[in-house]
């Protein structure tokens, strides 16, 4: 429930944006850039595209339409840039930038860039979680409080609820007094302990299992499961165990705000006044394992089959993962950091300034990517959900993508 710009929160979330708040921050000052060598982006993926999934394979007037129906939410949306990649085997593909990635430069939108993408890192630390499942290191019902002390009734919360989020625990980004702490300050790094500090001031929404409740502490609270069961920093397990095997050259989990070259500037009204500001450099420490991570078109296409295929899990670890539960939203289930609408399968992200949604439809094997550089809503919904909409509904018209619900 939109109440006002502060209820929304920079979520890092899923369908909705859990609650941030809007101020009129100034612009922040230039984080530190890093600059990754993109010369080996040429792989399989690509080479095979040529006769798999032909850039001009979906014909000229599937484009046409994908290109009205795209700059028609674009405009419609107020987005300032759009990326989107779509991939169908055995059909073609459809890559497009369209739009400005610096509204003061008119700097154009390109395929190339990095975005952040919020809560599409939730995919990759319950990844993260899962490998050590079929490690035998932990059990999805073991309880919360076995690797984490403090947690409100952690005793009955297992690492299963966690995940589906279906814990209870209280939401930390719509704790007020974290909404003005981060939006006072955007700058400011977080340590885990310290945002599910806010979130553990308030009671349980509802007991463990009775129902669905998007909610970052969840996630956070995996990231330190990983971290003490494998006694690696949780950026360094994930570069290891996830990004490395699945050759995600152009993805990282950054220690502060630093932001590699080149990626479009964001934009967000979640500030303290409502105002737009650019929150390009804004530091993601608070969502860590929940929404602080950085990729590219490239990676995220990748990821879209591997995490929605089960590619670094046992089969009967990827069932588990996939065994989705409805959320009360019509058209959208959850499963374990995965969700499905439509037939489509993955997640979607938004943090301030910048939304994704990366998504597999096994059906047909095609693979969605969207990124754009704003998480500013438009009737209520996520602009990459109103993006994902109209892709969906021309090139599988059967098969939706309608996960949206309005923010609260």
């Amino acid at each position: 429930m939109r109440r006002t710009p502060r209820r929304r929160m920079l979520a890092a979330t899923l369908f909705v944006a859990c609650a941030l708040v809007p101020m009129a921050a100034p612009p922040a000052a230039s984080a530190q850039t890093t600059r990754v060598d993109r010369t080996d982006r040429t792989d399989r993926h690509d080479r095979h595209d040529q006769n798999d999934c032909p850039p001009d394979g979906l014909g000229l007037e599937v484009a046409a339409r994908l290109d009205k129906a795209i700059e028609d939410v674009r405009r419609q949306a107020d987005i300032p840039g759009v990326v989107v990649g779509l991939w169908m085997p055995g059909k073609g593909s459809y890559v497009r930038a369209t739009g400005v990635a610096d509204t003061a430069t008119r700097r154009p939108m390109t395929t190339d860039g990095y975005v952040r993408i919020g809560s599409e890192t939730k995919t990759f630390t319950v990844t993260a979680l899962l490998e050590l499942v079929d490690d035998r290191r932990i059990r999805l019902d073991d309880p919360i409080s076995r690797y984490v002390q403090g947690v409100p009734n952690g005793g009955r919360i297992t690492l299963r609820h966690l995940a589906e989020m279906r814990s209870g625990l209280f939401p930390y980004t719509s704790d007020p007094d974290f909404v003005q702490d981060l939006l006072s300050d955007p700058q400011r790094s977080f340590t885990p302990r310290e945002v599910l500090a806010y979130g553990f001031k308030h009671k349980n929404t509802f007991a463990p299992g009775k129902e669905f409740q998007y909610s970052n502490t969840n996630l956070v609270l995996l990231g330190l499961v990983i971290e003490k069961v494998s006694g690696q920093r949780l950026a360094d397990f994930i570069d290891g165990r996830v990004l490395r095997p699945a050759r995600l050259h152009h993805t990282l989990f950054p220690q502060g705000a630093e932001f590699p070259e080149p990626h479009p500037r964001g934009y967000t009204n979640q500030t303290l006044s409502g105002a737009v500001a650019d929150s390009t450099d804004w530091n993601p420490s608070w969502a860590w394992a929940a929404g602080a991570m950085i990729s590219d078109l490239h990676d995220l296409r990748r990821w879209a089959d591997i995490v929605a295929t089960g590619k670094l899990l046992s089969s009967g670890t990827q069932a588990e993962r996939l065994k989705t539960l409805p959320t009360g939203i019509p058209g959208l289930s959850y499963g374990l950091g995965i969700f499905e609408t439509g037939g489509w399968i993955g997640h979607n992200g938004s943090i301030p300034g910048y939304e994704t949604v990366t998504v597999y439809l096994p059906s047909k094997k095609a693979t969605l990517v969207i990124m754009i550089n704003t998480d500013i809503t438009s009737g209520g919904q996520e602009p990459s959900t109103l993006l994902a909409r109209a892709v969906t509904g021309v090139v599988t018209p059967g098969n939706v993508y309608d996960g949206a619900i309005a923010p609260r």
